[in-house]
């Protein structure tokens, strides 16, 4: 079935999970400090705040490193004031790329990815210019060995998800993003184990890289905004074929 993101069969044949790297406690230090700031430290009465919290205890975070980032956010405690910014460009091959950015310091990020988008032949572009591409979707991934298709398809289609796939390596189940909880749930109450639970972009259509110098050169801009501080989540629409993705991985 289709609708899943594409970049996630690429990303678990690099080996570039945000667990594996190191950086998603300080990743999710600043969705909870926003998310806590906009909506208030009150998970039962804030969305995003329980989306946040609940990728925290699969990351295995310290209860205490998330109360604290709570009441930083709410103003109860001293700290940074991040501010939650998206930027957009295009990669080689004209390749969509939309950034989803925390920081302190605008004009200092601003000026470090459009110097990382024009290293690896690519340009920042004004906001909008490719943004319609990209969908906000919950996404839910499960290992394949957690349940069989045709059980999963019974407890997350009735609880509002669109679509199910399972040739990423895992299942991941799709659903509108104010869906989520309501499917994660439903999923959990039926004892199945879920490996992550959150809200991201998928994008409309994929450019499909042909030559080694273009897969070459998205999968090294696409990581190094990956490895930047204040860059929370990328996304770009482009497919690689496991061919040319074994020469340039």
């Amino acid at each position: 079935m289709s609708g899943h993101s594409k970049w996630s069969t690429i990303k678990r044949a690099k080996g570039k999970l945000d667990a594996e790297r190191g950086k998603v406690f300080t990743r999710l230090t600043k969705e909870i400090a926003v998310a806590a700031r906009e909506g208030g430290g009150n998970p039962d009465s804030n969305a995003r705040l329980r989306t946040a919290i609940a990728a925290a205890k699969a990351a295995n975070m310290p209860s205490d490193n998330v109360k604290r980032s709570i009441l930083k956010g709410t103003g109860e405690l001293p700290g940074v004031t991040y501010e939650a910014i998206t930027y957009e460009g295009y990669g080689p091959a004209g390749v969509a790329v939309f950034l989803q950015v925390m920081t302190d310091n605008k004009n200092r990020i601003v000026a470090e990815i459009r110097h990382v988008f024009a290293k690896w032949g690519g340009n920042l572009g004004s906001n909008g210019s490719v943004s319609w591409i990209f969908k906000q979707k919950g996404v839910i991934v499960i290992e394949l060995n957690a349940t069989t298709e045709a059980s999963l398809m019974d407890v997350a289609l009735d609880a509002g998800a669109e679509d199910i796939s399972s040739d990423t390596g895992s299942f991941e189940v799709v659903m509108p993003p104010d869906a989520l909880e309501d499917v994660k749930a439903a999923i959990e109450k039926k004892g199945i184990k879920i490996v992550s639970a959150e809200i991201t972009m998928q994008p409309s259509n994929m450019v499909k890289l042909t030559t080694e110098k273009d897969a070459n050169a998205m999968l090294r801009l696409y990581e190094a905004l990956e490895e930047m501080e204040d860059v929370q989540k990328v996304y770009a629409n482009f497919d690689i074929e496991q061919s040319l993705l074994e020469k340039v991985a």
